[in-house]
């Protein structure tokens, strides 16, 4: 999407609360003993109170108003009858259409108190979408996002999982640009424009470099160590870029 008026930033940003506002009260409500079936009918209701509807379902029939990885488990969880642990690795991915705009985000964190290591993933991935995000300009090239992303992956060493990255969104979940890669593809010549609406999601993993089918159709597993991704809905401009999550 190419935001063209103030009343499709307007409604793109009631979007990006929404989800963003979905997303913070789940996390809150991640304890452990809490199945993950339960916190996805926590942010269902939240949709449904909005008058908003659940973007995987609405585009892919997913089966669940949110995607919740845990552990190994890097995107598109299926919320189950899983019990949330103390020292669970866990994502959120709340994506949701509310009056024609879809917004997305994301984030990963631990139930309880983190380890050494798993904070330190966090950190740089949160790091590496701030990163990104900061760099966006009208004008410079799509690569530079993976360039950044990659960048901050190994001065903090870790790795970038290559088959999972950014995209367009804004009037559908997935849109033009297509596919952006958390990685430096120097023969990616596309270019940022003004208004041009995007997520940042970097997905950083310590041992990983893809992710793979866990088997249900849906879900996408590190076969070694584990992966954390934060993820926001941002509208390019001349200068800083807009964050509507």
């Amino acid at each position: 999407m190419t935001i063209e008026h103030a009343s499709e930033l307007e409604g793109l940003q009631r979007a990006g609360a929404l989800v963003a506002s979905i997303l913070a009260t789940m996390r809150e409500a991640a304890v452990p003993g809490v199945r993950t079936r339960e916190l996805d009918a926590l942010g269902a209701g939240m949709m449904r109170e909005a008058g908003a509807r659940s973007a995987p379902q609405l585009t892919y029939g997913f089966p669940g108003a949110t995607c919740i990885s845990v552990d190994t488990v890097v995107a598109h969880g299926i919320p189950d009858d899983t019990l949330l642990r103390e020292g669970d690795l866990v994502n959120i991915d709340v994506s949701a259409e509310l009056e024609g705009y879809f917004a997305d985000t994301g984030a990963s964190f631990v139930v309880g108190a983190a380890s050494p290591g798993q904070q330190r993933l966090l950190d740089a991935t949160r790091e590496a979408r701030d990163a990104a995000i900061a760099q966006l300009r009208a004008g410079e090239r799509i690569n530079g996002i993976g360039r950044t992303i990659e960048s901050v992956a190994a001065r903090r060493g870790l790795r970038v999982i290559r088959n999972l990255g950014s995209h367009g969104v804004g009037r559908a979940l997935h849109e033009s640009p297509g596919n952006i890669p958390g990685h430096y593809d120097p023969r990616d010549a596309r270019r940022l424009h003004e208004g041009m609406v995007i997520t940042i999601e970097p997905f950083l993993a310590t041992h990983s470099t893809r992710a793979e089918d866990a088997g249900d159709g849906w879900s996408l597993r590190c076969q070694r160590g584990f992966a954390a991704q934060f993820e926001h809905t941002v509208v390019v401009t001349a200068g800083a870029p807009i964050v509507v999550t």
